[in-house]
């Protein structure tokens, strides 16, 4: 299988510019509460968390498993938005809201308000510099939020997103396909929770540890003691990897390996296809121990992934 070690010259040229982002909503969180309500339904603190800044956050159910992730954007003291999948966007506003009781804050699908543009290459350099992932840079109203990077061999592309109010001048740049966008995402190891994978989860699952999206030291959320016994019971048997496979792969497919042939033993959290036609690379999430008897799609003697390497450092399980 041809599973190159770099970006091809090809690649590289497509990596560039800013890309509509329909696929993803916005729910906005307003109101003196605001922030100690997020703080006690997401995995991440949103106390702390400064004005103009984002962060990673998932909300789990009462048994840890992701019902939806955001990324979280403080745009006033008293206002939050929350970047979410589209397709989850009614059913976490809906449970979310169920939870507000007579906290002081307003939750509503903001959609509509706001743009949101997926920016690459030197668009997303000029937007963010050389900032750490989920690091926000605020001009003229538009939140441009650092991302981790696309990385493939020693290859890699800046990424960002921008989040602007509706009307606001689009920034300049080359016009990236959401296809490309998405491959991007893959190729960051990093992505948000949607519908196909509604409850598969717990955020180790996704490595959501590892890329800032977990707090072990805040206070109680829905699912927390599940979330916190896999990090510090050494009872974490799932992680999310970056494969390439010869076929294409969706987003809730099972995943089996040769040696169990019986039941799945992963399962596809994103797939897309490489722009230059060779494959098409996903993030998989699964045991371990699997894993290292090798993936295969739809079956035990179904066409074999390959690994590739990680763009990130996994916490190590404690």
């Amino acid at each position: 299988m041809n599973t190159p070690a770099d970006f091809s010259p090809q690649l590289s040229a497509l990596l560039n510019g800013t890309s509509p982002l329909h696929h993803l909503g916005v729910i906005q969180a307003q109101g003196e509460d605001a922030a100690n309500f997020l703080h006690n339904q997401l995995s991440n603190d949103v106390l702390l968390l400064p004005v103009g800044q984002s962060r990673l956050a998932a909300f789990c159910s009462a048994k840890g498993r992701m019902q939806a992730s955001f990324i979280l954007v403080k745009t006033a003291p008293d206002t939050a938005l929350l970047v979410l999948s589209l397709d989850l966007l009614a059913q976490t506003l809906k449970r979310l809201s169920m939870f507000v009781l007579r906290a002081k804050v307003k939750m509503s699908d903001a959609t509509s308000q706001w743009q949101l543009r997926g920016l690459l290459g030197d668009s997303a350099q000029a937007a963010v510099g050389s900032a750490a992932p989920w690091q926000t840079t605020v001009t003229d109203g538009a939140h441009a939020v650092a991302l981790y990077p696309a990385v493939l061999g020693e290859s890699k592309t800046p990424r960002a997103l921008w989040i602007a109010p509706a009307g606001h001048a689009l920034l300049e740049g080359p016009e990236v396909s959401p296809e490309v966008w998405q491959w991007s995402e893959v190729m960051s190891g990093v992505t948000l929770v949607s519908q196909p994978v509604f409850e598969a989860f717990v955020p180790q699952m996704l490595n959501y540890e590892s890329v800032g999206g977990v707090n072990f030291k805040k206070g109680c959320y829905p699912g927390q003691e599940v979330v916190a016994r896999s990090q510090f019971r050494g009872t974490l048997k799932r992680r999310t990897a970056l494969m390439h496979s010869p076929v294409a792969l969706e987003a809730g497919q099972d995943i089996f390996t040769p040696t169990d042939p019986e039941q799945p033993c992963a399962t596809v959290v994103l797939c897309a296809e490489r722009p230059d036609g060779q494959g098409f690379d996903a993030l998989v999430s699964g045991t371990t121990e699997s894993l290292q008897t090798g993936w295969r799609a739809g079956g035990p003697d179904g066409a074999a992934l390959s690994l590739i390497p990680l763009p990130y450092d996994l916490l190590a399980d404690i």
